[in-house]
C-alpha cells in the first residue's frame, strides 16, 4: 500500500520530514542550553574576578574568563572527567616502566592528596611497602629444645 502513488505515498514522506525536523530543533535547543550554560558560568567567572575571589589580578581574571567563554561557544571546552583522567595517564607513560604502576594508582585515586592549585600544586602520595628476602644465614636457627 506504500507503494501506491497518492496520499498513502506522501504519508512516509511527512513523517520522515517530522522526524529530521524534530531532531534539528532538539539540537538547536541543545545548543542553546549549551550557550546558555556558557554565559550563566562566564558570569560567575566575571563576578568571582570583580569580587577579587581569585587568586590572579583582576585583568588576567577577566581575560581568562572571556577566553573560557569564547572557547565553550566554540565547543572546545569541556568538563569531561573522562578526557581529563586520560590526559593524566598518557603523563604516566613518559615515566619509567617501575614508576609508572604508583603513578597510575595515583592518578585514579589511591592514596592521600594535599595542596591546591592556587598554592602551587597538587600533591598526590602513595606509599608501596616492599618487603627484601632475609639474607641466608650460613648456619640454620637450630628448633628450640634440640641440641647439637
Amino acid at each position: 500500500m506504500l507503494f501506491v502513488h497518492g496520499a498513502f505515498c506522501k504519508i512516509p514522506q511527512r513523517a520522515l520530514a517530522l522526524s529530521i525536523l524534530a531532531a534539528a530543533l532538539s539540537l538547536g535547543a541543545t545548543a542553546a542550553l549549551a550557550a546558555d550554560a556558557g554565559t550563566s558560568t562566564y558570569q560567575q567567572e566575571r563576578a568571582a574576578c570583580l569580587n577579587g575571589q581569585t587568586h590572579q589580578d583582576r585583568a588576567t581574571c577577566l581575560k581568562e574568563a572571556g577566553a573560557a567563554r569564547g572557547e565553550a561557544r566554540r565547543g572546545r571546552l569541556t568538563d569531561n572527567a573522562s578526557a581529563h583522567e586520560q590526559n593524566a595517564l598518557m603523563r604516566c607513560r613518559a615515566l619509567p616502566a617501575a614508576d609508572r604502576e604508583d603513578c597510575v594508582r595515583r592518578v585514579r585515586g589511591e592514596g592521600t592528596v594535599s595542596g591546591s592549585v592556587g598554592t602551587g600544586g597538587i600533591y598526590r602520595e602513595t606509599t608501596t611497602t616492599i618487603v627484601e628476602p632475609q639474607p641466608e644465614s650460613a648456619q640454620p636457627m637450630p628448633a628450640p629444645g634440640l641440641r647439637y
